[in-house]
Formats: structure tokens, C-alpha cells, sequence
């Protein structure tokens, strides 16, 4: 069952890790999420189920559409600093990337579905959110416009 929009909805986050696409699924519905915004600069998996074609085929079963902000995504170097666990480098890297043209154009693209009124969630690999790039494009949503934030953690 839908929500009805209220006029400012919470941005969700959802990440997948070591959840199956059947919990991600039941999580976002759960929250009543009408669009994912893929934030993966790769939006390609070897989970199944979580590449770009599958993920927006079983998304699209379930009435959430899909959309892929590329250009949010974490670049190369900064992916592997995160899986190296070095974190300030990862937002060094991260902070600089964001800072250049496309992606500030694809966060533009993001505070005006935001303000659309649609129950948006940004998707990503990782499952803690304050590991994430995630959370920092939503530090960067907030000094553009108000909203809240719900982290939703799919079950294991």
C-alpha cells in the first residue's frame, strides 16, 4: 500500500550489502519508495540481482522506478581506498570529485526530484550508511535544501 506524499518526504538511503534482493525489495516497499536513484559509479554487481538491468526489471515489477546518477558515484580511486578502509582518504577523493561539474549537475538533478514529492531512496553497495558515500551526498543535499533522512537497513 502507498503512502500518500506528504510535501516534503524523507530522503531515504538503502545499501545491499549481504542483503538479498528480495529484502531490499520488501525494505523500500516497506517505506513506500517511489524512485531509487542509483548513486554506484558501476552500476554493475556480482550479487545477483543488483546489476542495472536487473535491479530496474525487478524494481520496475514492484511499481519503484529507476533511475542511475553515474556521476555520484564514488570514482575508481575512492572505491579503493574504502575497501582498503581508509576512510578520510576516501573522502578526500570523494569530496574533490563531487566538487566538479557533472556531479554537481546530477545533485541538481537530485534536489529537484527531491522537491518533486516523490519518496526517493539513493542506493548503494554499502550497508552502513556512515561509511558510504551516500552520506556525503546527502551532507551535500542538506546545503541546498531541507530534509530529513531515513537510513533504511534491509534484513540479513
Amino acid at each position: 500500500m502507498k503512502k500518500p506524499r506528504r510535501k516534503n518526504p524523507p530522503l531515504f538511503t538503502i545499501g545491499y550489502e549481504k542483503a538479498t534482493p528480495k529484502a531490499v525489495l520488501s525494505e523500500l516497499k516497506r517505506a513506500a519508495v517511489e524512485l531509487v536513484i542509483d548513486t554506484r559509479a558501476v552500476a554493475a554487481s556480482r550479487r545477483p540481482g543488483f546489476s542495472k538491468k536487473q535491479l530496474s526489471a525487478g524494481l520496475d515489477e514492484e511499481g519503484i522506478a529507476y533511475v542511475h546518477l553515474q556521476k555520484l558515484g564514488t570514482p575508481t580511486e575512492g572505491r579503493e581506498a574504502a575497501r582498503a578502509g581508509q576512510l578520510d582518504k576516501l573522502w578526500r577523493i570523494y569530496e574533490k570529485h563531487i566538487a566538479k561539474k557533472e556531479p554537481q549537475e546530477q545533485l541538481g538533478e537530485l534536489v529537484t526530484m527531491i522537491k518533486s514529492g516523490r519518496r526517493l531512496a539513493l542506493l548503494c553497495y554499502c550497508r552502513n550508511p556512515n561509511t558510504c558515500h551516500r552520506s556525503r551526498i546527502v551532507a551535500h543535499v542538506k546545503k541546498r535544501i531541507k530534509v530529513s533522512v531515513d537510513d533504511l537497513v534491509p534484513p540479513l
